[in-house]
């Protein structure tokens, strides 16, 4: 496949994977509450579901033994497109889990495929950049998606404009039905043109445990941050879900811009420095969480936070220069996807021990520790990555 149709190939995938993705997530506990009545317990099962595809990330490594990353990558948002209809049509709480646990499965075997693809096909150079473009492509996913809910859930009426409300399961309904005829131009794609790699291998080496460690760190920021702050702001400040959904658009709106600059930060100033910076930011974001009371500085925080998310990409970057061999790279993000998954299942419970336990204040500075220690994992990776000599593989 030539480099501007295995682009574009990308870009539509993207699109359409996190459009909607990010309208289930919209709507997910409205839906939940509103149409089928189910209780914050049952809601807690059905999100810790949701992340057992994410734990079998590795999973992925062996699958592409028998399927390209390139035609996983279609079947995932095809599988994402019908779990967000299956949602739509739940009446209940058996189909609205089936539609869940078929959308996590499409989002979580989305990411790691993709990443791959990036990391496979393209150059060290130019792979910051590419990955940062495909970024803002999902940010833009992001804003069509929120600005969709906003408008077709209620509908809009004001002076001649009169749009009539879809309500949560027509919306999702058609939503998904989009995704999944967008997903049919990906698997077509890359049934004529994705099996050009070379055979892949399963093989997890000592030699990358930086990688893995970074990953480990950056999942359990991104876990303690995504859980306490937007509930601190609405459990302090009041903040109420159209003020929730404005804050989301705005962190998506952003994003547009940013994420594609931040692959040729990468790009230019190395991934050592970039990560360095980010975490500088971070230990700044998680103090401001912990000590300051202005809702207006902590909404600015919020958004400063989702920019420093897109500096992960650097992470990505740094394993495609250490890799012995591009067949070795799937099975190690999707190794990579299962670690980040596994703080999902310890940080956010020891964060919540420390907010009832001590305070809010002590949650935000086990945050701000992760963020230094990650700062120091980070001066570990070498200014200029390269491949080191041959060593024995741990599996």
């Amino acid at each position: 496949m030539d480099t501007k149709r295995l682009f574009r190939t990308l870009v539509i995938a993207n699109f359409f994977l996190y459009l909607g993705f990010n309208v289930w997530q919209a709507v997910f506990n409205n839906f939940a509450v509103e149409e089928l009545g189910i209780n914050a317990a049952q809601v807690g099962v059905v999100q810790s579901l949701r992340e057992v595809p994410g734990l079998l990330g590795f999973v992925l490594g062996f699958l592409v033994l028998f399927l390209t990353e390139m035609r996983v990558m279609g079947l995932s948002v095809l599988l994402a497109g019908l779990g967000v209809v299956i949602t739509g049509w739940s009446d209940s709480l058996g189909l609205f889990i089936l539609g869940t646990m078929v959308t996590s499965v499409g989002f979580h075997f989305f990411y790691p495929s993709n990443a791959s693809v990036v990391l496979m096909a393209v150059g060290k150079e130019e792979a910051p950049k590419v990955l940062g473009r495909l970024n803002s492509v999902s940010a833009f996913a992001a804003v069509v998606g929120t600005l969709g809910v906003w408008i077709l859930v209620d509908g809009v009426r004001y002076g001649p404009v009169n749009i009539p409300a879809l309500g949560y399961r027509t919306l999702l309904a058609v939503i998904g039905g989009i995704v999944v005829v967008g997903s049919l131009f990906s698997i077509r794609s890359t049934w004529q043109g994705g099996g050009e790699y070379r055979r892949r291998k399963v093989i997890f080496r000592r030699e990358y445990w930086l990688y893995y460690m970074l990953t480990f760190m950056l999942g359990s920021r991104r876990h303690i941050f995504l859980t306490f702050a937007l509930f601190l702001l609405v459990e302090r400040y009041g903040m109420d879900v159209r003020q929730t959904a404005g804050l989301l658009l705005v962190n998506s709106l952003v994003s547009t811009y940013t994420a594609g600059q931040l692959g040729r930060v990468v790009a230019r100033f190395g991934e050592r420095r970039v990560l360095t910076w980010n975490f500088l930011g971070l230990v700044g974001v998680f103090l401001g969480y912990a000590y300051i009371h202005s809702l207006a500085i902590l909404c600015v925080l919020f958004v400063l936070d989702n920019i420093f998310f897109g500096f992960n990409l650097a992470v990505d970057s740094y394993f495609q220069k250490i890799a012995r061999s591009p067949e070795e790279i799937t099975s190690n993000v999707s190794m990579a996807q299962t670690i980040n998954h596994i703080s999902a299942l310890v940080v956010p419970w020891l964060g919540g021990l420390l907010w009832v336990g001590v305070s809010p204040t002590a949650t935000f500075l086990a945050g701000t520790a992760i963020a230094v220690v990650s700062l120091a994992l980070t001066q570990l990776v070498p200014a200029r990555p390269i491949p080191k000599p041959v060593a024995l593989p741990l599996g």
